[in-house]
């Protein structure tokens, strides 16, 4: 039962970062850059953590190397994704990007089966490939003719999904040493000193000023100060490659939300990509509560 209860809590991350991708869309259609959209999204969420940290700051305060490295690297991990995925996109398209970022599944495994940590299986191994199969078909990437792939674009994309497998780890392994508050707040101070080195700090200091700040601050409560905080209660009682598996709803809730939100349209292979996707998912959850 609690078991099922993990899968269902990064399940609900995973949902309210697909909502923040779609706000993160309505601000880079006014104009704001996807580096300083990613750094207010973890800002705020870095301020909600470190006020849950100071409220029991005697009880969540730990030494313990191991759990600050860890939460380091976890931050590291989720900088990396969100630049590389821009990169990607940049360089390529988002289908493609979106395709290449979602292969963390594949390096979870691979990591979780050289450190001993999980079994391979036919199983998780055909639950990867449903899941992949329903990005595919929901970002449309298996359309070759409209689609121009450079290096950059590839390896960009490839490094977003090791990134993601990365932070993955990073919070799995501290989460098993200390207290959420702590290993949150660690990792998102990491977050927000890395990308405040690639931004531009004129543009990010116009945000406090501009009348899109509402946005913002929502896209950090929703996409860092609560989901974060969820997830990393819900990866405590769940495994690596079944976190990383699950997480992929986001781009279903991603979907929706451009559909319900934003007018866009989804064709009947993009739904079909979505029926695979939360049907992989459900039978996952329902193996690992087994």
């Amino acid at each position: 039962m609690r078991r099922f209860a993990g899968v269902g809590l990064v399940m609900l991350a995973a949902i309210c970062w697909g909502i923040s991708g779609g706000i993160a869309d309505i601000l880079m259609s006014k104009g704001w850059d996807p580096i300083v959209i990613s750094f207010y999204r973890g800002a705020v969420g870095f301020v909600c953590f470190l006020a849950w940290f100071l409220i029991r700051i005697k009880q969540n305060w730990i030494i313990s190397g191991r759990l600050y490295i860890w939460s380091l690297l976890a931050g590291v991990g989720v900088a990396g994704n969100f630049t590389f995925y821009f990169l990607s996109i940049e360089a390529s398209s988002i289908a493609v990007a979106a395709t290449l970022m979602y292969t963390a599944p594949v390096f979870v495994l691979l990591f979780s089966f050289l450190l001993r940590i999980e079994r391979s299986t036919w199983f998780k191994w055909g639950c990867i490939f449903g899941v992949l199969m329903g990005i595919i078909l929901l970002t449309g990437a298996y359309n070759t003719e409209s689609i121009s792939v450079s290096f950059l674009g590839a390896a960009a994309g490839l490094a977003a999904g090791l990134s993601y497998a990365l932070f993955i780890f990073g919070f799995k392994n501290a989460s098993s040493i200390g207290k959420p508050q702590t290993t949150l707040t660690t990792a998102f101070f990491s977050f927000c000193l890395i990308l405040f080195l690639f931004m531009d700090k004129g543009e990010a200091g116009a945000v406090v000023t501009s009348s899109d700040l509402g946005w913002f601050v929502l896209l950090g409560l929703v996409g860092a100060g609560i989901s974060f905080i969820i997830y990393v209660i819900g990866i405590r009682s769940t495994a690596p490659t079944t976190a990383s598996m699950v997480a992929m709803v986001e781009p279903v809730t991603a979907s929706l939300f451009g559909v319900l939100i934003l007018g866009d349209h989804l064709t009947l292979i993009q739904i079909l990509g979505m029926v695979v996707i939360l049907s992989t998912i459900t039978v996952l959850s329902v193996k690992q509560s087994e």
